[in-house]
C-alpha cells in the first residue's frame, strides 16, 4: 500500500460554555464529515486542533471544549485526535486562583511532542508556541528587555522542536528521520501576515507583536530537521507560504527541487468564524502524485471557507482543477518493502506460516538477492542490513506462535542474512568496528551509507562469489518452507522493486 495519511486541520474554535457556537460546530462536522468522504480508506485519518479551542479557559468553556471533542471522536471520521494550546487557552496570571487551562484539562503538551504515524511514515510534531509568542502583548508596551526575553524564548522554541525528535520512543521508527514526512504543528504563524485590515498600511506597529519573535530561527531549524509542512492558526485568516533555503547537503544544483530544503507554511482561519472573519478548515492529504504517470509523492490541500454572513462552506480556490492545491513533496518518499513489511508484522498478532511465505516473498524477491541485480553493492548492501532488521522480526514473532514446522529455516534464513550483511560489507572494504556500528543502528539510511562506503577499496571476485553462495544457500532454506525463489540466480521477470 502507498504511504499516505489526511490531516483535517481546524483552529480558533473559541468556545464559551454557552453553548451559542454550538450549531456552528455542527455545521462544521457536516462540511468535514462531506470532505472526509472520499478518505475513509486512508489508514492515518487526524483531526487536528491549532489552538484557541476555548475563548478564556473556564470550567464551562474547557467542558464545552471537551464535548466537542468528544462528539468528533464519535463520528469515525478520524483515527485520532491532536491538539496545541493556543493564546486564550492560557489562564492569566491576575486569574490563577480557582481557574484551569487547556494543558491541564486536556493535557497538551506544554512544550513539544512528536506522535508517530507508522503506517504512513508521518512524524506530526505538536509545539507549544505560547510563550515566544508576543501576541499577548499586542495591546500594550514592551521595553527592551521584554522584547528581548521574548526573542530568546522563540529561539529556544527550535532546541525544543530538535528535543522532541530525540527523545525517547524513536525506536519505534522503521526507517531513517530523513524518509519521514514531517508536519509541524503550533498555534502562532512563523512569518508575518499582512492580510484583512492590515492590508491598507504595512508595517503597523501592532503587527510585529503578532508572530514569533525570532521566526527565522524557528524556520532554519524546521528546514534542518526536515519538516515538510507548517500549519497554524492565531490570525483566523487563510494563508500559504514557501519558505526555501538551499540544501546544505546537495551535492549539485540545477534549478531542480532537489537542491532546495523547502518548508510550506499554511494557516486555518476560525474554523468557527470569530472575531467577524471568514470561518474555515484545511483537508491536507499527502500520498502519490499521478501527474503524467510520474509517482513522486506530494500534498493536496483542500481550503474551505465560509464567508462570515452565513451560509454553507464552499472550496476557497475554486478556480483550481477540484479546487485543490498540489505541492510537490521534494523528495523521494518511496518506501522499502521491508519497511513495509517490519511495520505489517508489528501489526500482526500471530503469524501462520503461510502467512509468513508470503512476507518472505516480498522481502526476498527484490534485485539485491539476484546475480543481475549488482549483489556487491551499496544498495545492495542497504538492502540487506534492512532486511536483516525486517526478518529478525519475523523471526522472533514466529518463534513465539507456537509452530514449529517451518520455524528451524525461518531462524536459519536470519543467521544467513547476518552473514551476507557481514560478507557484503567486506566485499564493499567496510571493517567490523564500521559494521558493528552500522549494525547498532535501528535504521540505516541509503544515502548515509552511500557516503560512508565512497571511495572504499572492493575485495575482489571471490569476496563477491561467497555473497551469491550465502543467496544460494538463503533460497535452499527458503524450499522447506515451500518456496523456490531461485535467490543468487537470474531474476525471474518482473522483479518487484
Amino acid at each position: 500500500m502507498d504511504r499516505s495519511f489526511v490531516i483535517a486541520q481546524i483552529s480558533d474554535l473559541h468556545l464559551d460554555g454557552s453553548g451559542r457556537l454550538l450549531a456552528t460546530i455542527e455545521a462544521l462536522g457536516t462540511a468535514l464529515r462531506e470532505s472526509m468522504a472520499d478518505f475513509a480508506d486512508v489508514p492515518d485519518r487526524i483531526l487536528l486542533i491549532t489552538g484557541d479551542l476555548v475563548d478564556d479557559p473556564t470550567p464551562r468553556a474547557l467542558d464545552e471544549a471537551l464535548a466537542v471533542i468528544a462528539s468528533f471522536r464519535q463520528t469515525g471520521l478520524f483515527t485520532d485526535i491532536q491538539a496545541v494550546a493556543g493564546n486564550h487557552d492560557v489562564k492569566r496570571a491576575s486569574q490563577r486562583a480557582g481557574r484551569h487551562d487547556v494543558y491541564d484539562y486536556l493535557h497538551l503538551p506544554r512544550t513539544s511532542k512528536s506522535v508517530y504515524y507508522r503506517q504512513a511514515g508521518l512524524d506530526l510534531v505538536l509545539l507549544d508556541s505560547n510563550r515566544a509568542s508576543l501576541a499577548t502583548l499586542a495591546s500594550g508596551t514592551i521595553d527592551q528587555s521584554s522584547y528581548s526575553a521574548m526573542v530568546a524564548d522563540s529561539a529556544r522554541l527550535s532546541v525544543e522542536l530538535a528535543g522532541s525528535l530525540g527523545s525517547a520512543g524513536r525506536a519505534d521508527y522503521f526507517e531513517p528521520a530523513e524518509n519521514l514526512v514531517r508536519v509541524l504543528a503550533m498555534h502562532h504563524h512563523p512569518l508575518p501576515q499582512a492580510t484583512g485590515e492590515a492590508k491598507r498600511f504595512l508595517g503597523a506597529p501592532d503587527e510585529p507583536l503578532m508572530y514569533l519573535a525570532a521566526p527565522a530561527t524557528l524556520l532554519e531549524a524546521a528546514t534542518s530537521l526536515n519538516v515538510d509542512l507548517v500549519l497554524h492558526g492565531h490570525r483566523h485568516v487563510e494563508g500559504l507560504t514557501r519558505y526555501s533555503i538551499p540544501d546544505p547537503r546537495a551535492t549539485r544544483s540545477n534549478g531542480s527541487e532537489a537542491f532546495w530544503r523547502t518548508v510550506y507554511v499554511l494557516s486555518c482561519p476560525s474554523s468557527t468564524g470569530q472575531g467577524g472573519d471568514d470561518a474555515g478548515f484545511n483537508i491536507i492529504h499527502f500520498g502519490p502524485m499521478s501527474d503524467a504517470g510520474n509517482s513522486d509523492y506530494g500534498f493536496a490541500i483542500a481550503r474551505h471557507s465560509r464567508p462570515r454572513n452565513g451560509g454553507g462552506f464552499r472550496l476557497l480556490d475554486s478556480n483550481l482543477p477540484d479546487g485543490v492545491i498540489r505541492l510537490p513533496a521534494g523528495r523521494d518518499y518511496s518506501r522499502d518493502p521491508a519497511v513495509q513489511t517490519a511495520i505489517e508484522i508489528a501489526s500482526i498478532a500471530t503469524l501462520r506460516r503461510d502467512l509468513v511465505a508470503a512476507l518472505a516473498r516480498r522481502l526476498l524477491m527484490r534485485r539485491a538477492f539476484y546475480a543481475d541485480g549488482e549483489p556487491a553493492s551499496v544498495n545492495a548492501l542497504h538492502a540487506y542490513l534492512v532486511t536483516s532488521q525486517a526478518w529478525a522480526d519475523l523471526d522472533r514473532k514466529f518463534s513465539r506462535s507456537g509452530t514449529r514446522h517451518g520455524a528451524d529455516a525461518v531462524a536459519a534464513v536470519a543467521l544467513l542474512l547476518r552473514r551476507l550483511v557481514e560478507q557484503s560489507a567486506g566485499v564493499l572494504g567496510i571493517d567490523q568496528l564500521q559494521l558493528d556500528e552500522l549494525l547498532a543502528r535501528r535504521v540505516v539510511s541509503r544515502e548515509d551509507l552511500r557516503r560512508e562506503c565512497q571511495g572504499m577499496p572492493r575485495t575482489g571476485t571471490e569476496a563477491e562469489a561467497q555473497v551469491l553462495q550465502l543467496l544460494r544457500d538463503i533460497n535452499a532454506q527458503m524450499k522447506e518452507l515451500g518456496l523456490d525463489l531461485g535467490l543468487g540466480g537470474e531474476a525471474p521477470p518482473p522483479t518487484p522493486p
